[in-house]
């Protein structure tokens, strides 16, 4: 694990990932905070691109929790049964949408501990939801993010919860909101698990990573 990086180097990270992507977004279609939320469950596991082409037509016709339970089990199976877990899935997309109707008058609620009492909802969906619809700076802390922190010394901890407040204590405020979405696609494209792609990575001379590829 790398040592935290300082602030003034945090800054000079963040800097140049904004100049690079001003406005980044997360990759997951939706229209409304209800099918970010079903997007986003249906993700964990699979991805973006997956998720995405499951739901195109699923979004089309169920885009509220009444729909989604007029549509029932099997129909939500049978969008999203090329994506991996899809049974389980879909039972959580039905459970969740059953609560939202009874508990939420069908909105979806904009608390973390509330979003995560939902089936298939766990802290970093909820925080997804917050940051994306809310605009709330909230951390969605993923994989991606894990591998970045701790190997450059952005925001290192022994898990995600501690990932997730390295970059809320020591991330300067005004790259808060957009932080966690330049984390996950930089972890995405260039600073992959087994070949980082150093050569071309915007913050190469800042990050602590040893074992730099060529």
């Amino acid at each position: 694990m790398a040592k935290q990086m300082d602030y003034h180097t945090l800054r000079e990270v963040f800097t140049r990932f904004r100049e690079a992507e001003p406005e980044p977004k997360g990759e997951l279609n939706h229209t409304n905070a209800y099918t970010l939320v079903v997007a986003v469950a249906l993700s964990a596991q699979s991805t973006d691109a997956g998720v995405n082409k499951a739901t195109e037509k699923l979004f089309q016709i169920a885009d509220t929790p009444e729909k989604m339970l007029a549509l029932g089990l099997d129909g939500v199976i049978e969008h999203i049964k090329t994506i991996g877990l899809y049974r389980n899935k879909a039972k959580n997309v039905i459970k969740l949408s059953q609560i939202l109707v009874d508990q939420y008058n069908s909105e979806v609620p904009c608390s973390r501990a509330a979003l995560e009492s939902l089936p298939g909802v766990g802290r970093k969906t909820a925080n997804v939801v917050l940051n994306m619809w809310w605009h709330y700076p909230s951390q969605a802390v993923d994989t991606h993010i894990y591998r970045v922190g701790n190997r450059a010394g952005i925001c290192p901890g022994k898990d995600v919860v501690a990932v997730e407040r390295a970059i809320e204590d020591h991330i300067p405020v005004d790259f808060q909101q957009h932080a966690h979405h330049w984390l996950i696609l930089h972890g995405r494209y260039i600073c992959v698990a087994r070949k980082p792609k150093c050569k071309a990575c915007l913050i190469r001379d800042l990050c602590q990573f040893e074992e730099k590829t060529e």
